[in-house]
């Protein structure tokens, strides 16, 4: 069983920035791909951008250049530096480990 800890969500003013933080903790024995999700209201939970174990990196194509997505295996915690945001990046932001397990999710919301 794998938790995880979700931070860094809030309200900004659009062309702000935010920086979330991930967490996890439980049964880690090894180092597993994590990323970031985002469901909007009516709309489809999408990928953000996910972070392979051996660092291979996917970006949704409306937050490339301005989102960028990291990890500390150390820590076993995965970050995303959002920035330029803009009130179509309002969402939900969901947390995953090894596209099994879940955090319960940060509200962003962005502001015009």
């Amino acid at each position: 069983q794998v938790h995880l800890v979700e931070s860094g969500g809030g309200l900004v003013q659009a062309g702000g920035s935010l920086r979330l933080s991930c967490a996890a903790s439980g049964s880690i024995f090894s180092i597993a791909a994590m990323g970031w999700y985002r469901q909007a209201p009516g709309k489809q939970r999408e990928l953000v951008a996910r972070i392979s174990s051996a660092g291979r990196i996917n970006y949704a194509s409306s937050v490339k250049g301005r989102f960028t997505i990291s990890r500390d295996n150390a820590k076993n915690t995965v970050y995303l530096q959002m920035n330029s945001l803009t009130p179509e990046d309002t969402a939900v932001y969901y947390c995953t480990y090894s596209d099994l397990y879940w955090g319960q999710g940060t509200q962003v919301t962005v502001s015009s």
